[in-house]
């Protein structure tokens, strides 16, 4: 990206934000390329945001066909059905999405994430995965890391009412200005499978309840062999069984983990859109920010609940990577 200056065009349609972080993070917003894994609710609402903000280009994975689920909660899905026949997730919000910014190119990419190489992963600046099981998650996580330049990855899910983000952004240097002053600051994160491997127990007491809540249901998916989303209240007691293994193994009290919150996250599969609006925006000036170099960026979770309306930063990390 460095030495490609902005357009002419591109300076007149962007003047605005220009003024806001500089015409140096434009740029590097103009010439980055973000790769995005499952196009629910909240990932429609991040699209949109940085589509409109003005990055390069976008490619947008997800061979799913539409649904009732889906039409409810991603607004990129017109309510005409000729409009989708046919045609994948990701086509279908490939060509609403074009429409919000001409200068963004959007594409499709087909097929299973998981199998691509790691040399696919290279061509981009930023990968946001939604709707993958916990091993997609580990991997992907892990082809992004092999490669040789940084590559921001951040997963992204809404339960109902509640919602959670990961970010891991490597070795991360960025500047700040503090009063007249600029400092040059450098974050170190954890990747996801290590972030989550950290024992409950090395936990601060004060953790979201969210963050364990939200690791027994996935796991639970996992074992199960399931998507993320395809669990009832039926499952219920399985859920709860598992609540009291992972308790023991990690010596936490299973009031940490309330029976109630596990069964809204049960019961409430389907995104709640208020909330997908809250957290596509924090993911989207997450990932500016990360690719721009503007701002303290998040570490490394992020969770809402619209019961309480409180999002929370939660840093998840072993001691070597802890800032």
């Amino acid at each position: 990206m460095d030495g490609e200056e902005l357009t002419e065009q591109e300076t007149a349609l962007y003047d605005r934000q220009i003024r806001v972080w500089g015409a140096d993070a434009q740029r590097r917003l103009s010439k980055s390329h973000i790769l995005i894994c499952g196009m629910k609710g909240t990932v429609a609402e991040f699209c949109k945001n940085i589509v409109l903000a003005g990055v390069g280009s976008v490619t947008l994975v997800d061979d799913r066909i539409v649904t009732d689920e889906s039409l409810s909660v991603n607004f990129l899905i017109l309510p005409h059905e000729n409009h989708y026949n046919g045609k994948t997730l990701a086509e279908v919000c490939c060509d609403s999405l074009k429409e919000f910014n001409h200068m963004v190119h959007v594409a499709v990419e087909t097929g299973d994430i998981s199998t691509f190489g790691v040399e696919f992963f290279e061509k981009f600046d930023a990968v946001i995965i939604s709707c993958c099981s916990l091993g997609k998650k580990k991997l992907i996580n892990q082809k992004c890391r092999k490669l040789s330049k940084r590559v921001a990855f951040y997963t992204v899910e809404c339960r109902g009412s509640c919602g959670e983000m990961f970010v891991d952004l490597l070795d991360y240097k960025y500047s700040k200005k503090k009063l007249e002053e600029t400092i040059e600051c450098q974050i170190e994160y954890p990747s996801f499978e290590e972030a989550i491997s950290v024992p409950w127990r090395a936990l601060p007491r004060r953790v979201s309840k969210l963050y364990f809540a939200m690791r027994v249901i996935e796991q639970f998916e996992d074992v199960e062999g399931r998507n993320p989303g395809e669990t009832t209240i039926a499952d219920l007691p399985g859920v709860l069984k598992l609540r009291k293994e992972l308790c023991e193994t990690n010596s936490l009290d299973e009031s940490q983990i309330p029976d109630a919150l596990l069964e809204r996250l049960l019961t409430d599969t389907r995104e709640f859109p208020p909330v997908c609006a809250i957290i596509g925006g924090i993911l989207g000036q997450e990932v500016i920010k990360a690719i721009s170099g503007k701002g303290d960026p998040l570490k490394n979770f992020f969770f809402f609940d619209a019961m309480d309306g409180k999002g929370l930063i939660e840093d998840i990390s072993g001691p070597s990577t802890r800032s």
